[in-house]
């Protein structure tokens, strides 16, 4: 009768998703799996990592491990499953680490920077141009820890599509390291192409005649330029010393040098951002001295001009008996056109060398 139920109540509302299998597992963890042979050799679902491990080691194979902001108590357990040192521990609860590696006995720690392009309609002095977080991975002899800090960079679609490259998942965890390299220079790229179009619009009305008056907003992508800096020039040396790691396998050398390549691409886009900001925030603040010039020269111009009735009407104004035209009917008018006369010329005069 239940079973009735159950199979009438699906038919009406739908069949629920599956849920992730994680009995057994921390709630940090994503996703844990053995491979062997270039391909996923656990079930379907995440395998609890303490058996993930034991069947790495009977299979001569490796566990994939893949976390997002473990607590110490998750990494706790996870060290002494696969024996990482305290330090590992220590670094890898924390985020907001530099890009870098490090060999610590059989254990290498690869530290690279998530970036992400935001979406926005318009640039302010407080749009967030550039979001970023960290992926620490942990390369061992039959296993590979991927830690995770912050909303950006999920590895799942890396997994993926690992999984799809079976010559490449067959030289081990080292395949791990590469493809989450590959996707992370790939991100920077992307980013790069985002921001260019950000900066082009701000060329653009840099140097249009209806251009905004405050540009707080250049600084502002400037400062998201130095925090996307952070993450891609730092990754050079560390990219640089893994193709010198004797751990390396030889066929992943190849794929290695052509992820550095394209990390030389993103960092030298990075550095023409750099100078490129630089350049329009020069531009735009001569603009304003210029702006600021020409405002005074037209009030300094019209202050000429008011000055020609100012001093005929000054003139006339100190009450001496004998004065030119007082004694005239049309003496008034002729003040009024002698003004008006002067200050006109004066008017043409500076209309025509610019100032007005």
């Amino acid at each position: 009768m239940r079973r009735v139920l159950g199979r009438l109540l699906e038919t009406i509302v739908g069949s629920p998703e599956p849920a992730p299998v994680r009995r057994g597992n921390p709630g940090a963890v994503v996703d844990c799996a053995v491979y062997a042979g270039g391909a996923r050799r656990s079930g379907p679902g995440t395998t609890p990592f303490p058996e993930a491990a034991r069947q790495a080691g009977r299979r001569g194979a490796f566990v994939w491990l893949g976390l997002h902001e473990p607590d110490r108590a998750t990494m706790a357990a996870v060290a002494e499953v696969f024996d990482l040192h305290e330090l590992h521990v220590e670094q890898a609860v924390a985020g907001g680490h530099r890009p870098g590696v490090e060999v610590l006995g059989e254990v290498t720690r690869l530290v690279l920077r998530t970036a992400r392009y935001v979406e926005h309609d318009q640039l302010t002095e407080t749009s967030e141009v550039v979001e970023t977080g960290d992926v620490t991975v942990l390369v061992g002899p039959s296993f590979v820890i991927t830690v995770r800090h912050g909303p950006v960079g999920p590895l799942w679609h890396v997994r993926r599509e690992l999984e799809g490259r079976a010559e490449v998942l067959r030289q081990g965890p080292w395949a791990v390291a590469y493809a989450v390299s590959s996707r992370m220079v790939d991100s920077y790229l992307d980013v790069a192409g985002h921001v260019e179009h950000d900066l082009d619009r701000i060329e653009e009305e840099t140097f249009t005649t209806s251009r905004r008056s405050e540009f707080a907003h250049i600084y502002q992508l400037k400062r998201e330029m130095v925090e996307f800096k952070r993450a891609v020039l730092p990754l050079a040396e560390p990219m640089a010393r893994l193709l010198e790691l004797p751990t390396v396998p030889a066929a992943l050398r190849p794929y290695l040098v052509d992820v550095r390549g394209r990390l030389a691409r993103a960092a030298d886009r990075v550095a023409g951002f750099d100078d490129l900001l630089n350049s329009i925030i020069q531009a735009r603040l001569a603009q304003v001295s210029v702006d600021q010039n020409h405002d005074m020269r037209k009030i300094a111009s019209w202050a000429a001009i008011a000055a020609v009735p100012t001093v005929i009407a000054g003139i006339y104004g100190m009450n001496f008996e004998i004065m030119p035209g007082l004694d005239s009917r049309y003496g008034f008018w002729i003040a009024i056109l002698a003004m008006i006369t002067i200050a006109g010329g004066v008017h043409r005069t500076l209309k025509k060398a610019g100032w007005l």
